[in-house]
């Protein structure tokens, strides 16, 4: 079977790698990167010389979008016309491009991303600088190819007159590679270049003196030089942009921050939704309204503050949190010898100068040519007038022109050129004047061939050409630098208090994770029962507290979480709230414990936390700070030995203070000793044994007392039996820690009392005694004896109709009216 040769079979790998490489290398070169000699990349170039071609230039009326559009995508750029508009748009942006190359008119887009308007609408022209960019391009000084048809030819490059990737920069992303090149001042650059030329070992240091960093279209402040060294270097770095911005006086005695300049492209319009969100959301305090007042006289954002606010603090959170402070990133990556190159300042500048130098030479080398030959033609015509006679005469005996021609050339020894020029000389000019003027400019292009030489033969003569070229580009088109270069870092201070308000409300927390803030006035309307809790669930802390203070949840695994009063979520005082388990992960047998709220989180004081399985610690409040995570995940206060292992009771004392700690285990045995014996250790430590346990027992509780009032405190304890009894305090003897301690339970063989629950007490108050069957018991102390230690009690709970004692609190005291 016959086969064709014309298909072979590749392995899909190999296919796929040459295809995408030759896309790779398209896209690099052709599409998404600028060159390094212009600054252009080929849609720009494209769109500047098609302009030009149809004499769309500045000193010529406006003409269609459209046209400009139509022209450049039929002989030269064969894609989409949107994204040719898109390119010649972002030309005419001044929010945009350092110096932009087109005038446009009609709406051309906006600093807060809005569109412009349809190409239909739109009128163009190139901007006078793009001459620039163009002139002298018909004289041969930048090579030009055939176009994607092969009708006409477009530049590889143009003879620009000025560093124009610098100047304007670029943004464009590509296969493999990417760019973000800041546009920079005109006057700064070319000074820089200047100095490059005339000391071309030049060092960056030196070359820093004149460009100091880049100069944005839309102003701002550049914070800190430490990441422009770097970036001009290498072509990395990193620097910050700081909206411009003043805090000014109003009515009232108020103050307002006026922003009239922002980071390079920043969206304003997002910029000014994202600080009244933070209002709205209440983020910070102090914000009263914001309001863009952009006008035809400058931007200009306006935030008004309330009165009190510190103004300076709230504009440093504002610089933390929006894009009033954005970072930018260098990364210079352009083609250079059909490359793409990462590329410093100096790489840049010496790029450019070759390409000027040879755009100078190739001009020149086009002016000498067609100076040398007007001068032969010029010198041919005055050697003719001078045999006039003989000339006219030699004419007339020709029979045609081509035969004129050649009697000349013979007869009078003329140069074809000359002979041309003679035969076509018309006899008006044949005048004594006329004659004169020949003369003339035989002398002045002497003059310019002598220059044009001198020019290509002198490399100083053809600096002094550069230079004063690059002269006259700075004195017509130079302009002062927008963007301020501040030695003053980005490191921003908030003071994280002064951006709140300083208002009273009352929080509630759960036992099982229901956190919630209210108004007092919603509080004091509800009533004493409606606190809006699920049923089963108990009030862990209730309390009026400041918007400034801060909370520590403690829960029985271990665990604290860290929540400011402020993050808390407002709610009516009937809401139920938010439940910790819409911000962080915890286990499902796991309950808040203990709430503490402190007003400064470098108080000097202690966590006291002792486990069931009979470990205990102290922990400093220094000890537990706030984690960068705090909003997502708890903090470690006490590390659990076991799965089974829980936190009987948190406590907060001060190191100065003497306590003592009395422990009871489910088995009734007792232990006392000085809360100084308990060591101070780290957050994820187990802690130290608290008392010598046996197998099966367990920590049911503790209770610090001041050591000064151990004999009046009492101890109210209650047994799994429903019996109640209370002892002093002081009846346990003080011994050292890790002791078995002394029982407090007469032992039983036969269904002996174990310790459900105990509370400590110093006067005579109304117990709780909650039960299995959720049904609660009053305890009047009064109404009991003080017993021994070897008693039971009396029995106070019926279990098999109210159900087992599992809690012991206090309810009010005897004596609250």
């Amino acid at each position: 079977m016959a086969t064709n040769e014309r298909i072979r079979e590749m392995p899909l790998e190999q296919v796929m790698g040459e295809r995408f490489g030759r896309y790779s290398k398209y896209i690099i070169q052709e599409r998404a990167l600028p060159d390094i000699r212009d600054g252009l990349k080929p849609v720009q170039r494209r769109i500047l010389y098609a302009m030009y071609l149809d004499n769309n230039t500045y000193d010529k009326p406006f003409k269609k979008a459209a046209k400009a559009v139509g022209n450049i995508m039929g002989n030269f750029h064969p894609h989409g016309d949107s994204s040719i508009y898109g390119a010649l748009v972002h030309l005419s942006q001044d929010w945009k491009m350092r110096e932009t190359l087109i005038e446009m008119h009609g709406n051309n887009g906006s600093m807060d991303g809005d569109g412009p308007a349809a190409m239909r609408y739109t009128e163009s022209r190139l901007n006078k600088i793009s001459n620039m960019l163009l002139q002298d391009i018909d004289k041969d000084t930048v090579n030009m190819v055939l176009n994607f048809d092969d009708t006409e030819y477009e530049p590889t490059v143009l003879p620009v007159r000025f560093p124009n990737l610098l100047v304007n920069g670029s943004t464009g992303i590509s296969s493999g590679y990417a760019t973000e090149i800041p546009p920079h001042n005109l006057s700064e650059v070319i000074d820089a270049t200047i100095y490059l030329l005339k000391h071309p070992n030049a060092s960056l240091d030196e070359l820093m003196q004149f460009v100091k960093g880049p100069d944005f279209p839309t102003g701002a402040i550049v914070m800190g030089q430490k990441g422009l060294q770097e970036a001009y270097q290498t072509g990395r770095g990193r620097i910050q942009i700081r909206a411009k911005s003043v805090i000014q006086e109003i009515r009232g005695h108020r103050e307002e921050i006026v922003v009239t300049e922002i980071p390079f492209a920043v969206n304003k319009a997002l910029l000014v939704k994202k600080i009244d969100e933070i209002r709205l959301n209440k983020e910070i305090d102090g914000i009263a309204e914001v309001r863009d007042e952009t006008d035809r006289h400058g931007l200009s954002i306006v935030i008004e503050l309330k009165k009190g606010a510190d103004a300076q603090n709230i504009l440093n959170y504002l610089f933390k949190n929006t894009e009033l402070q954005v970072s930018y990133n260098f990364n210079m990556v352009a083609i250079d010898h059909m490359t793409p190159v990462q590329v410093g300042l100096q790489h840049i500048l010496t790029s450019y100068l070759e390409h000027e130098k040879d755009v100078v030479i190739k001009r020149t080398k086009y002016d000498l040519n067609k100076a040398e030959t007007r001068l032969e033609i010029i010198q041919g015509l005055i050697h003719a007038m001078d045999i006039l006679d003989e000339v006219i005469k030699a004419i007339r005996a020709s029979k045609n022109k081509a035969e004129a021609k050649k009697n000349l050339t013979a007869k009078f020894a003329f140069t074809s050129r000359q002979a041309e020029a003679i035969v076509s000389l018309q006899l008006y000019r044949l005048t004594n004047t006329d004659v004169n003027a020949l003369v003339a400019e035989q002398n002045d292009l002497k003059d310019k061939i002598s220059r044009y030489r001198a020019l290509l033969s002198d490399d100083k003569i053809l600096q002094k050409e550069i230079i004063k070229e690059l002269s006259t580009v700075k004195k017509e088109f130079g302009n002062p630098r927008r963007t301020e270069i501040s030695t003053e870092t980005a490191q921003i201070k908030i003071d994280e208090k002064a951006l709140l308000a300083d208002e009273q409300v009352r929080i509630l927390i759960s036992r099982d994770g229901y956190l919630k803030r209210s108004s007092l006035r919603s509080w004091q309307s509800s009533d004493d029962e409606d606190n809006g809790l699920p049923d089963g669930d108990q009030v862990v802390y209730e309390k009026t507290v400041s918007t400034l203070d801060n909370l520590y949840l403690f829960t029985n695994r271990g665990n604290v979480i860290y929540r400011p009063v402020n993050e808390l979520v407002e709610a009516k005082w009937k809401e139920t709230g938010q439940h910790l388990s819409q911000e962080i992960g915890l286990s499902s047998d796991e309950v808040i414990i203990r709430v503490f709220s402190f007003s400064k989180l470098d108080e000097d004081v202690n966590f006291v936390l002792a486990s069931t399985d009979g470990y205990i610690k102290q922990v400093k409040l220094k000890s537990l700070p706030p984690t960068r995570t705090y909003r997502s995940r708890a903090m470690v206060a006490m590390k659990m030995k076991g799965d089974t292992s829980t936190i009987v009771r948190v406590d907060l004392v001060k190191p100065n203070e003497k306590f003592e700690v009395i422990l009871f285990t489910h088995d009734a045995y007792a232990v006392r000793y000085d809360l100084s014996e308990v060591p101070e250790l780290g957050a994820k430590a187990l802690g130290v044994k608290s008392v010598n346990l046996k197998s099966d027992d367990f920590i049911v509780s503790y209770t610090l007392i001041p050591s000064n009032y151990i004999n009046l405190v009492r101890m109210g304890i209650v047994t799994q039996r429903g019996a109640f009894k209370q002892i002093k305090a002081d009846l346990i003897n003080k011994i050292s820690r890790a002791k078995r301690g002394v029982l407090v339970l007469r032992e039983l063989k036969s269904h002996p009392h174990k310790i459900a629950s105990l509370v400590s007490y110093g006067q005579e108050h109304v117990l709780v005694i909650t039960t299995s069957s959720k049904r609660q018991i009053m305890v009047k102390t009064n109404e009991f004896p003080l017993s021994d230690r070897y008693s039971n009690g009396s029995f106070v709970v019926d279990t098999t109709s109210d159900g087992v004692p599992i809690s012991l609190k206090l309810g009010r005291p005897l004596n609250y009216s």
